[in-house]
């Protein structure tokens, strides 16, 4: 019998299990699906400045999770189904945060205005910043914006330490007419700036590195049970009473008085629904009793939608000895679409693709939608087996805003391409798809060690070779010069290639009582519900203009707090 069960050990469940078990007379439990990463001894590869080995490693993955990205096509039903396509979740201790890119921004302060005005009354920004800077120890800044004692650190990549691509890319910004920020989470204004990390010493600081330290391990009123796979949520009518897991592949049962789901915007929500919590329509579809009916559950997905412009990058500005971190700096702009805020466009200067050979040859200039307005995605089971993984659907793009800003914003990145300094350390850019084929050729094992090898030793040798490569089996469908001259093959490609940046979000969203799609009030409780709550980035209102790790960790601090 414990007082807290925490389902998912990643970004927010590390937080809560942190927090919550600081009050001894809490008796907590964290169930972890995926592997441990015990503190001194975390597998090297999550350790890793750089994020490529981590992300790519199907042993920190849920790795049978496939979504489409696109919305289905109700004019041509020639066009069928979009391709389902593998979508990197977390399955490991720190969840996202032991795998991804280590990016920690926070988002704009009208963001936050805008998730008050949508329900998520005390959301504002005044106050969130204390929690976001409760979140972090930032080892560079100081003053009004910046944490200094929090339990993750942040830093950033001195510019003199760049590489000769991002060095020229920082060129080519101030050339086109942009600030330099030394801060990006300063003043929340256009410009170029290096990114900050949650890294120290060249070394990756995970949530559960944070938060799940040896001292918080010592505490004997928490307990930690990874490989531990929550099948059901247990009720006594309306109220949760506790959880079914598998715990290295067998059946328990434990007990609690209050559940708290952080299991991301894509399994929180399927846990509901297989609980009889939903849009009854579904529930009824699936032959689920229905505990409560919630419209909102699983619905409203979010996710950033982004294009790469990519290119070959000469020996001298590839990736040096002073770090293993690839993106280094970043560049917020304005589209100046009508009705939209500042700083809606983000681009992340990648100066190496991918962990191999061929990756380290291969520089992209990632343009995503800051400010998203496509709303309409949606998780729904495809099967009542908890191990059966749901059906999601993003449906990036369905707001015309995003497809239109997504256009502009590869052309305004293949201006600066073609500017002079970057033109001199880079050749041969392509429109670059993150397509099946790049995914395999990314999975870290020996044989794809071996041909990238191979691979890499062609690239670098006479150009007319390098381009036959890039055009014959990195290039996918469409070409530089064809995209720039015709309009219809640019929307063509961005609505082919436009995939999300890991930032599942929304489908558990915070609001008021009234509001019919709310599933969580503004402390995470589900409606209508007792014992249960929702914490992590399914209970956002809106994605914000973030990577949203740095989100999760702020909202995972402000609900402990108000527990307590």
């Amino acid at each position: 019998m414990y007082d807290i069960i925490i389902v998912g050990g990643g970004s927010a469940g590390s937080v809560m299990a942190h927090r919550l078990s600081a009050k001894s007379a809490n008796k907590v439990l964290l169930c972890e699906a995926g592997q441990d990463t015990p503190p001194g001894n975390e597998p090297p590869e999550i350790r890793d400045s750089y994020s490529g080995l981590a992300y790519f490693d199907p042993r920190f993955h849920w790795t049978e999770l496939k979504v489409t990205t696109q919305i289905v096509s109700h004019n041509n039903p020639d066009e069928g189904r979009p391709p389902l396509r593998k979508y990197e979740q977390a399955r490991v201790l720190g969840g996202g945060s032991s795998i991804n890119g280590q990016m920690a921004n926070r988002g704009a302060p009208t963001d936050y205005a805008e998730w008050e005005a949508r329900g998520a009354t005390g959301w504002n920004w005044k106050d969130v910043l204390p929690y976001f800077k409760k979140v972090e120890r930032d080892l560079d800044f100081d003053g009004p914006f910046h944490g200094k004692d929090g339990r993750i650190p942040v830093r950033r990549i001195p510019q003199q330490h760049w590489t000769g691509h991002s060095q020229a890319m920082a060129e080519a910004c101030k050339l086109a007419g942009f600030a330099f920020l030394p801060d990006q989470n300063g003043e929340f204004t256009d410009g170029y700036f290096p990114v900050t990390h949650s890294n120290q010493d060249e070394q990756r600081v995970s949530a559960a590195m944070g938060y799940l330290d040896r001292e918080t391990r010592k505490r004997t009123n928490l307990t930690i049970s990874t490989n531990t796979q929550v099948k059901e949520l247990l009720f006594e009518g309306t109220q949760c009473v506790g959880v079914k897991a598998l715990v290295d592949g067998r059946e328990q049962e434990f007990r609690g008085r209050e559940v708290i789901l952080s299991c991301g915007a894509i399994h929180s929500p399927a846990h509901l629904l297989r609980a009889g919590i939903g849009p009854v329509g579904h529930l009824k579809e699936m032959g689920i009793p229905v505990l409560m009916g919630l419209a909102g559950v699983g619905q409203r997905l979010m996710d950033h939608p982004s294009i790469a412009l990519s290119s070959f990058v000469r020996r001298g500005a590839r990736m040096n000895d002073h770090t293993r971190r690839h993106i280094q700096m970043g560049l917020r702009y304005s589209s100046g679409l009508a009705g939209t805020p500042a700083g809606d466009m983000f681009v992340a200067v990648l100066t190496k693709s991918a962990w191999h050979s061929v990756g380290e040859q291969i520089a992209s200039l990632l343009t995503f939608v800051n400010k998203t307005y496509s709303e309409t995605g949606q998780v729904k089971l495809a099967s009542r087996n908890p191990q059966a993984e749901p059906i999601v659907e993003f449906n990036l793009l369905s707001d015309r805003r995003d497809l239109d800003r997504l256009m502009s914003g590869f052309r305004k990145m293949a201006a600066l391409q073609m500017s002079a300094p970057l033109k001199a350390v880079t050749d041969k850019p392509f429109p670059a798809s993150y397509s099946d084929r790049v995914r395999k050729i990314g999975v870290v094992n020996t044989k794809n060690k071996v041909l990238t090898a191979i691979a890499a030793t062609l690239m670098d040798g006479p150009a007319v070779l390098r381009h036959y490569m890039i055009d014959n089996f990195i290039v996918e469908g469409f070409t530089f010069e064809q995209v720039m001259s015709d309009e219809e093959a640019l929307e063509a490609f961005v609505r082919k290639a436009a995939i999300g940046v890991w930032h599942a979000s929304c489908s558990c969203r915070m609001g008021r009582p009234d509001d019919p799609m709310a599933v969580v009030d503004t402390q995470g409780r589900v409606k209508g519900v007792q014992g249960l709550r929702v914490v992590d980035a399914s209970i956002f209102p809106v994605v914000p203009c973030a990577n949203t790790n740095f989100p999760v960790l702020m909202a995972a601090e402000k609900i402990a707090d108000a527990m307590q």
